[in-house]
């Protein structure tokens, strides 16, 4: 039994659904960029009247939004919202769904170790992600090559999508460990899901409150933010390294739990 096959075959549907809502949001954002543009009024004008909360909720941060770079920077954020809310629930659905859906007796009845079911699984998860990723780098470098005005963003977009990359794996290993440590199978993606809100929040609120900038640490989302990669154009030694150790933790702890986990039938 091809565990891997299995799992790309259960999420076929789900990615091609998310992967249409990846290409509406691209879309739509950078349309919503060139009306504001030709509306003959400056967006960085029209963006500073507003208040400093709701400047941080559209996630404006201190981008020159004249240019197409500036704009999707900004557009940036809700992307690496929705990339990540599509891992963390499939990292933890992919775990969990057979002892959701009672069918874990079939899957445990085969001839195969469980370290083999947990590895072929992460990689269908892997494979999906990677493909969503990619799917965002090609149609943002194609509809937002679309409006550049001769500024060439392609490289900033590589960038921004190797950032999200990351963040999609530490959400999709946090979602998998916290599958294989729940006791109810059922809720493990609700939890996943407000593990990822609550640091995306706080990311916001550090953004609020410059005194709370050391937590940025607790909140992956301040690990790639856009205004940071574009400015330095590339990622930050520290958070690359605090990256790697999440995505470590998580994967022992996915394997060990799930190991020992009594699954319920």
């Amino acid at each position: 039994m091809n565990v891997f096959i299995i799992e790309m075959r259960a999420h076929r549907k789900s990615l091609i659904i998310w992967a249409f809502g990846i290409l509406f949001m691209v879309a739509a954002g950078m349309g919503k960029y060139v009306a504001l543009s030709s509306s003959g009024q400056s967006m960085n004008d029209l963006f500073a009247q507003m208040p400093k909360s709701m400047q941080t909720i559209f996630g404006i941060g201190g981008f020159d939004l004249s240019k197409v770079s500036g704009y999707y920077g900004m557009l940036f954020l809700y992307l690496a919202l929705m990339a990540t809310i599509h891992a963390t629930m499939l990292g933890a659905d992919i775990i969990s769904k057979e002892e959701r859906d009672k069918t874990v007796e079939f899957l445990l009845s085969k001839p195969i170790s469980r370290n083999k079911i947990i590895t072929s699984k992460l990689s269908a998860a892997f494979v999906n992600i990677l493909i969503f990723n990619i799917i965002t780098l090609i149609s943002s470098i194609i509809i937002v090559g679309k409006y550049n005005k001769g500024e060439n963003v392609s490289k900033e977009i590589v960038l921004l999508m190797g950032g999200m990359f990351i963040l999609q794996l530490i959400f999709m290993f946090i979602g998998t460990a916290i599958a294989a440590t729940s006791k109810s199978p059922k809720t493990a993606t609700s939890i996943s899901t407000a593990v990822l809100l609550i640091t995306y929040l706080l990311s916001m609120t550090i953004d609020l409150n410059g005194k709370l900038d050391n937590l940025k640490y607790f909140t992956p989302f301040k690990y790639y933010e856009a205004k940071s990669l574009i400015s330095t154009g590339g990622f930050q030694l520290s958070f690359v390294i605090l990256s790697i150790l999440i995505i470590l933790v998580t994967l022992i702890i996915t394997y060990v739990f799930y190991n020992k986990r009594d699954m319920s039938i």
